[in-house]
C-alpha cells in the first residue's frame, strides 16, 4: 500500500495548537503559585455573608437601623457562633450585632468612606479578620464590616486562575481551529495553484512554464528550478524535432531518385526492390507527418462521413489491385472541429494498417463523433494493443509497416482531445476505434 505524504497543513494547524495547550499548562500551575505567593498566607472572612447581612438590616419607627433575624442570619450565627458585624448608612446612624471588637468598635463615621476591603489579623483564631462591603439593604444603602466564617485563599485562587485561563485557551483553540486554517490556505493558494498548472504538463503541450506569481518564497526556488527544466527539455525537443526534420527532408530526394532507377531496371530482382523502397519513402513521410503535428493546426468542420468516403474512394484501386475489399458504413455522423488533413491520414493509416495484418475485407463505420475501422485478419493479442501504438514497433519483426503509423494516428488524436483503442472484432479481426468531440450539440439531443 503506497504510503500518502505527509501533510504541510497539518503541522502548521495541529502543532501550534498542542504548543499553546502546553503553554497553558505549564503556565497554569506558574499563575496559581504566583498568586499564593502573593499572599499573606492564613485565613479570609468568606464576603458571602455581607449579603445575608444586607438583607436582615432594617429601618426602625425612629430612623434607626436595626437588625431583624431571618433564617439565613440565623444559619450564618449557628455555623460561626463568634460572628459579627456593624452596618452603617450613609448619614452616620449604625448598627451592631454580636461582640464586636474592640479596634473596630471606634469606627463610627468611617465605614459610609467605604466600600469594599479585606481586614486579616496575623495569628490564629483571626478573630480580628473581617469583610468591607457596600450592600443595598431594606433600610437602604449600608457599609457593612463583618466577621464570619473563615476560609483559606488557595481554592479561591485556584478557581478564579481557572476561571481565567479556561476562557484564554478556548480563545486560542477558536483561532487555531479557524483562523490557523484559513491562514495555512490562503498561504498555499500559490502552490494549489502550480499543482493544478503542473497536471496540465504533458508531452505534447510544450512551452508551458509554472506561475511564479503568489508563490511563498520559500516555495519559488523550486518553482523556478522546474521551469528551467522545463526549458531544457523543450530546447532538447526542439533540436530532436529539426534533426528528424531535416534527415526526412534529406532522405525524400535520394528515396525518390532510387525509386526511379528500380522502376526502370530491366533486372527483375532489382525491379522487386520497390516494395522496399516504397516503404522507404513511406517511413520519410510519416516522420514528416510528426513533425507537421507542432506546426499550427488549421482547424474546420469536418464532415467525417464525407471524410470517410473520401478515403475510401482514394484507397479502392490499391485494394481493388491486392483482391481487397473496403465498406464505408455511417451511422448518425455528426461534424467535428479538428485538421481535416490530419485526421484524413489517420482514417488512411487505420485502413493500410488493416491491409497490412492480412485483412481482406475492411469496414469503416461512422457513428457520431466516432469511427471505427474493422478487419477480418487474425487480429492483435490483447496485450500488445497498448504496445503497438509506440513508434517503431512491430507485431512481426519482418513485417512491411514502418512502425509509425499507429504512433501517428495516436498523437493526431490525442492533439484534437480524443482517444484512439484497439479491441476485439466480433469476427476475430482488429477494431480500431476513434472518438473524437463533437463541433456542436446533436440536434434534439
Amino acid at each position: 500500500m503506497k504510503r500518502r505524504p505527509p501533510s504541510l497543513k497539518r503541522p502548521l494547524i495541529v502543532q501550534p495548537l498542542l504548543f499553546q495547550l502546553a503553554i497553558l499548562v505549564v503556565s497554569f500551575p506558574i499563575i496559581v503559585g504566583l498568586a499564593l505567593r502573593a499572599d499573606s498566607g492564613g485565613a479570609y472572612t468568606d464576603e458571602r455573608i455581607t449579603p445575608v447581612i444586607a438583607a436582615a438590616i432594617v429601618r426602625a419607627q425612629d430612623g434607626a437601623l436595626a437588625v431583624r433575624m431571618t433564617e439565613q442570619l440565623a444559619a450564618l450565627r449557628a455555623e460561626t457562633p463568634a460572628m459579627w458585624f456593624v452596618a452603617e448608612d450613609d448619614d452616620g446612624r449604625r448598627v451592631s450585632f454580636g461582640q464586636v471588637p474592640a479596634e473596630f468598635a471606634a469606627s463610627t463615621g468611617l465605614l459610609r468612606h467605604l466600600s469594599y476591603g479585606h481586614v486579616r489579623d496575623r495569628f490564629a483564631p483571626h478573630a480580628l479578620s473581617a469583610v468591607i462591603r457596600r450592600e443595598d439593604s431594606p433600610a437602604g444603602p449600608v457599609a457593612i464590616l463583618g466577621h464570619g466564617k473563615l476560609v483559606r485563599i488557595d481554592f479561591t485562587v485556584i478557581a478564579a486562575s481557572g476561571v481565567t485561563a479556561l476562557p484564554i485557551f478556548l480563545v486560542m483553540v477558536v483561532v487555531s481551529l479557524a483562523v490557523i486554517p484559513w491562514i495555512v490556505r490562503r498561504s498555499l493558494a500559490g502552490v494549489d495553484r502550480i499543482a493544478r498548472e503542473a497536471e496540465q504538463i504533458d508531452a505534447g503541450r510544450r512551452g508551458m512554464r509554472l506561475s511564479e506569481a503568489q508563490v511563498p518564497s520559500e516555495i519559488a526556488p523550486l518553482v523556478r528550478a522546474v521551469n528551467d527544466a522545463l526549458g531544457r527539455l523543450d530546447e532538447g525537443y526542439e533540436r530532436q524535432r529539426r534533426f528528424i526534420a531535416s534527415a526526412a527532408h534529406e532522405l525524400r530526394t535520394p528515396i525518390a531518385i532510387l525509386r526511379v532507377k528500380v522502376d526502370a531496371a530491366a533486372d527483375p530482382a532489382t525491379r522487386r526492390l520497390g516494395s522496399n523502397v516504397e516503404r522507404l519513402a513511406n517511413l520519410a513521410e510519416q516522420m514528416l507527418d510528426l513533425q507537421r503535428l507542432d506546426a499550427a493546426r488549421r482547424d474546420e468542420e469536418v464532415d467525417l462521413a464525407a471524410l470517410a468516403r473520401r478515403v475510401a474512394g482514394e484507397l479502392a484501386p490499391l485494394l481493388i489491385a491486392a483482391e481487397r475489399t473496403i465498406e464505408v458504413m455511417v451511422d448518425g455522423a455528426q461534424a467535428v472541429q479538428g485538421d481535416a488533413g490530419a485526421l484524413e491520414r489517420v482514417l488512411t493509416n487505420l485502413v493500410q494498417n488493416a491491409i497490412e495484418h492480412g485483412g481482406r475485407h475492411v469496414i469503416v463505420r461512422v457513428q457520431g463523433a466516432a469511427f471505427e475501422v474493422e478487419d477480418d485478419g487474425p487480429g492483435i493479442p490483447p496485450e500488445e494493443r497498448e504496445r503497438v501504438f509506440e513508434p517503431f514497433h512491430r507485431l512481426r519483426p519482418r513485417s512491411a509497416g514502418s512502425g509509425l503509423g499507429l504512433h501517428l494516428v495516436q498523437q493526431v488524436v490525442e492533439r484534437h482531445g480524443g482517444r484512439v483503442a484497439l479491441l476485439g472484432a466480433p469476427g476475430g479481426g482488429t477494431l480500431a476505434r476513434v472518438e473524437l468531440r463533437a463541433a456542436r450539440p446533436v440536434a434534439g439531443g
